[in-house]
């Protein structure tokens, strides 16, 4: 199966092309602004690379968020055109199961900074297991995720460790990096109807619409 594997939700632009498990290619760059005029060009120098075609794809996978909410609309909007144009099926991977290393049976914890200045500082939390989230992303500040990791005994992904302080040195706790790469592998294993490219915000955006005056 050749899967594209898209990733914009953060402050830098990946893509991944996965055929039946291998690398063929896969690039990031750093860009915070202009992503949606960019992407088009940087995933054909992609596809080229990898000596495939859009019409080869079997499946485009995208990461859903939670993340930027500029990032993440651009990448969604760009693999659903995609997916019509090709007829490919479009996979969403929310940024915690991109982050999950593929293959990973073990139920486990996911858990990306969101607001990561004190005292306001939150977490984007999911459980993964065989390879998919468990239920849906929650933001959660530090007083919270404390309670939800005492006695807990399984990995922990997570970012922003350490701010559990000396809490952190009974748990698991490994780097978390949500990848392309990583949703490509996830693509084939994920059933299109339960993982729709749909944005995964966990949050209301911070900036919001004029009200209209009556």
């Amino acid at each position: 199966m050749l899967v594209l594997g898209l990733n914009t939700a953060f402050s830098a632009m990946e893509a991944a092309i996965i055929r039946d498990g291998e690398i063929l290619a896969d690039a990031r760059e750093t860009m915070a602004r202009g992503q949606d005029k960019a992407l088009p060009g940087f995933v054909e120098r992609l596809l080229d690379e990898a000596g495939v075609s859009l019409a080869e794809l079997d499946r485009i996978a995208v990461v859903t968020g939670p993340g930027s909410f500029t990032g993440i609309r651009i990448g969604v909007a760009y693999a659903r055109g995609l997916a019509l144009v090709t007829e490919a099926p479009c996979i969403g991977v929310t940024s915690i199961e991109a982050a999950i290393p593929a293959g990973m049976e073990d139920t486990v914890l996911g858990c990306i900074a969101a607001q990561k200045r004190p005292p306001e500082q939150t977490w984007w939390v999911q459980g993964v297991s065989g390879n998919q989230g468990l239920a849906g992303t929650m933001e959660v500040g530090l007083d919270e995720l404390k309670a939800m990791l005492t006695g807990f005994h399984a990995p922990i992904f997570m970012q922003g460790s350490e701010a559990l302080e000396e809490m952190a040195e009974a748990l698991d706790i490994r780097p978390l990096i949500p990848s392309a790469v990583t949703a490509a592998l996830k693509a084939p294993l994920f059933d299109p109807a339960q993982h729709l490219p749909a944005p995964v915000y966990a949050r209301e955006p911070d900036a919001k619409l004029p009200e209209t005056r009556t």
